[in-house]
């Protein structure tokens, strides 16, 4: 069963260090390296959410 690890930047679009924040958890997880990522882009081109499944 798969379970969900999501992520929000706090000031509405991520910033580098949340990103990086989210790649180390979800290594910490167990994400493999060819899982793929969601995302949600704003107009503007900006990260505004990643999702990932976890397996």
């Amino acid at each position: 069963m798969a379970r969900t690890m999501r992520v929000t930047g706090e000031w509405e679009n991520l910033t580098f260090e949340e990103l990086e924040d989210f790649v180390k958890a979800a290594r910490d997880a167990g994400v493999r390296d060819d899982e793929n990522i969601t995302a949600e882009v704003s107009s503007s081109g900006k990260i505004k959410e990643l999702e990932i499944e976890i397996y």
